[in-house]
């Protein structure tokens, strides 16, 4: 029986265009990212560097980036945030069912602009009993260690546990600890979907 839904945030309820950041970034003759840069995302998205050096490495790396732009190119991935997933996610806590966290890889950039452009995000948030952001807690997905400490900071046990996220990789993380999984695809499954599709063992 499944006790806690283990919620990501983009592509599950805040829609993303994952091309966006890198389509943005041709338009400055930027291509391909290297190690370092990839790197470099990766520990600003565990919150480990701030978010004025992030900034800075992009636009020391490449003269033709001001701060504003580097800034938007990034941003440019977030969309929008359906009304209908943050009714869907009100039903789940009304019915005080299950324990509702959410885990989410993203970054200090990207939550300002959630602040800033989703008006009910505190509404939002305020149905969880944990939000678990990567860069405040220092941990990002698929690592293990990240999995490893919601379910220990929250009591969890795997096997009823179930976590929904849109990225396979971090699907096969979860799995490997014995939760269970819905692997959501963005372009053709919502979460208002969830009591559908994993039907069989809510």
């Amino acid at each position: 029986m499944i006790k806690t839904l283990i919620f990501d945030f983009g592509d599950v309820f805040l829609t993303l265009n994952k091309a966006a950041t890198d389509n943005h970034l041709k338009r400055f003759a930027i291509t391909d990212l290297d190690q370092e840069l990839l790197e470099i995302n990766r520990s600003y998205e565990k919150g480990m560097i701030s978010s004025k050096s992030f900034i800075n490495h992009y636009t020391n790396r490449f003269p033709v980036l001001t701060e504003h732009s580097f800034i938007e190119a990034w941003n440019s991935i977030l969309v929008e945030f359906p009304d209908h997933r943050l009714e869907f996610l009100k039903k789940i806590k009304a019915s005080q069912k299950f324990k509702l966290i959410l885990l989410s890889n993203t970054n200090e950039l990207h939550i300002d602009w959630v602040k800033r452009n989703i008006s009910f995000y505190e509404e939002f948030k305020s149905n969880f009993d944990q939000f678990y952001l990567s860069h405040e807690i220092h941990y990002r997905k698929p690592d293990q260690d990240i999995f490893k400490f919601v379910l220990n900071e929250n009591k969890l046990n795997p096997n009823e546990t179930l976590f929904i996220d849109d990225t396979q990789e971090h699907i096969q993380s979860a799995k490997s600890l014995g939760i269970h999984t819905w692997h959501l695809k963005a372009a053709t499954e919502d979460i208002t979907e969830l009591f559908t599709k994993k039907a069989n063992i809510i």
